[in-house]
């Protein structure tokens, strides 16, 4: 575990998954030609997480059929989960500055609209975690289809501490 960030603002993210009672997995194998994370400079880019539990899809289906908008908030949070291991395993959440961008891809049904809602899940759990930290821009898209049938997929931009 690395020593969290200190200062204006700073959020022991470790602390804060423990009251919120969520043990980070382990890092969400990649399904194809790609990393699950990747740093540059000061910030951390997270591949498209599903809703991988335990090496399965939690659910199936598409957002406004077979998964409900609450369902799908559900599995978006676990995306955001999968996000948070993935960043653990390369630099470790303390080193956490800033989460600055999130893209939230819902498998639609003909109709459903509700994409926000969906994302919601993911951005909320950015915020219990990291506070004022977990604040970001975001980008919420109806697709026909996301790999393996999943419902949701998420994706992250992290600024990390030298």
């Amino acid at each position: 575990m690395t020593t969290p960030i200190a200062g204006e603002g700073g959020v022991d993210a470790y602390a804060r998954l423990a009251e919120l009672g969520i043990s980070l997995p382990p890092v969400v194998p990649p399904l194809a030609a790609y990393l699950p994370a990747v740093q540059t400079g000061s910030h951390v880019y997270v591949s498209g997480q599903l809703p991988m539990v335990e090496g399965k899809l939690a659910q199936t289906g598409k957002v406004g059929a077979e998964v409900t908008a609450e369902q799908a908030a559900e599995l978006a949070r676990t995306c955001a989960v999968n996000v948070l291991a993935a960043v653990e395993a390369l630099v470790g959440l303390g080193r956490v500055v800033k989460v600055v961008k999130v893209v939230g891809f819902v498998a639609s049904a003909p109709g459903f609209t509700d994409q926000p809602t969906v994302v919601n899940g993911a951005s909320n759990l950015f915020g219990d975690v990291f506070g004022e930290q977990g604040r970001h821009a975001r980008s919420a898209v109806g697709v026909a289809e996301l790999p393996r049938d999943a419902p949701v997929e998420v994706e992250a931009i992290i600024e990390v501490a030298g």
